[in-house]
């Protein structure tokens, strides 16, 4: 985290837009799933913010034990997020953290670039058989001061221009760039990935050897793609620290997820077996971090595909 995220968290008094405080949560109760995912949303909507645990809702420490929510599975948020949002939302991130040199936990949730909507009701129990909705079907919350709420026209006009601004900066990035172009230089749109010219759909690129030629260069391909199926599965294995995978795992993630044509990932050399990069090995770990059945389902969407 940045300095001035460290100093937000230590030092904010109140709850705002972007800050939440929760005393504590309990991971076997679905009331306080559903009001965190609530939060989550809303927070996700409104542009982003944290969630700090074990802080009272006057930004005093709580004693409360952390254990339990540091040990959350971050994709088991992912999936309580997806059961009523229908979305696979899984720019959040948890660690521990601490304010004002009591420990706490911090979920960071991250913007989203269109608005999410619940698709379905954030119900629970509350005993002598009634029933509390934390969010109705259909409704799409942000954040309202220390509160999260049902949007209003003003809340997703500002999601909209919270995203023009994004491309609008994107653009002036690259009017900067033309504008300060040295004479005589020559300026081309490309897209954003440039490809060999032999490849279907790629844009024609020039091979040089010229360290400074603003144009494709040639590399060796052992650099970019340093593993064989055999050194993939053990590079995989020793970021996991965990369950181990195998060659028909990678086989299958290759399969379910048209690895293939990811030249970022794969490289099929004319006379050899295939190569795989750097890239590939983090991707399916990240993957997995953020969903642990991810190698189960590559391997059920090969079943599938064989049968078909």
């Amino acid at each position: 985290m940045d300095k001035g995220v460290l100093t937000k968290i230590d030092e904010s008094e109140k709850e705002s837009a972007d800050l939440d405080f929760k005393s504590a949560f309990d991971p076997s109760a679905p009331q306080d799933w559903c009001e965190l995912i609530k939060d989550i949303v809303a927070m996700a909507n409104s542009g982003g913010g944290l969630i700090l645990f074990g802080v009272n809702d006057d930004g005093s420490p709580a004693a409360v034990d952390l254990k339990q929510i540091l040990a959350l599975d971050p994709a088991k948020i992912v999936d309580k997020i997806e059961k009523y949002t229908d979305q696979h939302f899984a720019d959040i991130s948890l660690c521990s953290g601490a304010r004002r040199g009591c420990p706490i936990a911090v979920l960071s949730v991250s913007s989203v670039p269109v608005p999410i909507v619940f698709t379905a009701p954030g119900t629970y129990d509350i005993g002598g058989g009634k029933q509390k909705t934390a969010f109705s079907r259909g409704t799409v919350y942000f954040r309202h001061g220390p509160k999260s709420e049902p949007g209003t026209s003003e809340d997703l006009r500002a999601a909209l221009n919270r995203e023009l601004d994004r491309v609008r900066s994107s653009w002036l990035d690259g009017i900067t760039k033309v504008v300060t172009a040295p004479v005589g230089a020559t300026i081309s749109v490309l897209p954003s990935e440039v490809k060999l010219s032999g490849a279907e759909g790629a844009t024609g690129v020039r091979l040089v050897n010229d360290e400074s030629a603003p144009a494709f260069k040639a590399y060796r391909t052992d650099l970019l793609y340093p593993y064989r199926q055999k050194e993939l599965v053990a590079r995989v294995n020793e970021l996991l620290a965990g369950p181990k995978i195998t060659a028909h795992d990678v086989y299958c993630v290759r399969k379910a997820h048209g690895v293939d044509a990811q030249p970022n990932f794969f490289y099929k050399p004319q006379f050899s077996s295939p190569q795989y990069s750097d890239a590939f090995a983090e991707w399916m770990i990240e993957q997995y971090r953020a969903a642990t059945d991810f190698f189960q389902k590559a391997r059920d969407a090969s079943k599938k595909h064989e049968a078909a």
